[in-house]
């Protein structure tokens, strides 16, 4: 019998509709092209999509606007987190026992979010009363990307490793398609 291959991916992989409302672009996105060749060959390929929760989505709804990594790196929206991710470690467990039936591929999250961010998220000053901030640009200018995860990866990096549970991670940005696109090979 062949082994059920599983993937796991950031909620907005599949589900673009929960991510932070931007302008409209007048032509595809690196990101969106390599979104859609990665689930194109992950469903040629038969291999299975677990799609974890959005805490973003989840905790600040559709309107909400874009956050840094500093204003999601508190206890509650850790615990969150916690509370979402739960279940999808205990189903990594059931799999992994499994393991004549099943093969956990990975996690693919999506670089630059401050939640789901593998190898690169953005951090800065943003906060704040925007009505009454005079100073706004200057504001918006301390936003920056770090090599750091975003909160949630780290979240689900500690509930993986108290659960002895090792996969690796990958991020998804547009500008290295090859490395995401080998992982479903």
């Amino acid at each position: 019998m062949e082994k059920k291959k599983i993937i796991l991916v950031s909620h907005c992989l599949l589900n673009t509709a929960t991510k932070v409302n931007k302008a409209k672009a007048i032509e595809e996105t690196p990101e969106e092209r390599l979104r859609k060749a990665f689930l194109t060959r992950a469903i040629q390929g038969n291999i299975q999509v677990v799609q974890l929760p959005c805490p973003e989505y989840k905790l600040y709804g559709c309107k909400r606007w874009g956050h840094t990594k500093d204003q999601f790196n508190h206890p509650h929206f850790k615990q969150q987190c916690r509370e979402m991710l739960g279940p999808f470690i205990e189903d990594l467990k059931s799999f992994i026992e499994e393991k004549e039936r099943f093969e956990i591929l990975g996690f693919v999250g999506i670089d630059g979010s401050p939640s789901c961010g593998v190898n690169f998220t953005c951090k800065g000053q943003w906060g704040g009363e925007m009505m009454s901030n005079t100073h706004l640009q200057d504001t918006l200018s301390t936003i920056y990307r770090c090599s750091e995860s975003g909160v949630m990866i780290e979240v689900f990096s500690e509930l993986l490793k108290d659960a002895n549970i090792k996969i690796p991670f990958y991020g998804l940005d547009g500008t290295q398609p090859e490395m995401i696109m080998q992982l479903l090979e």
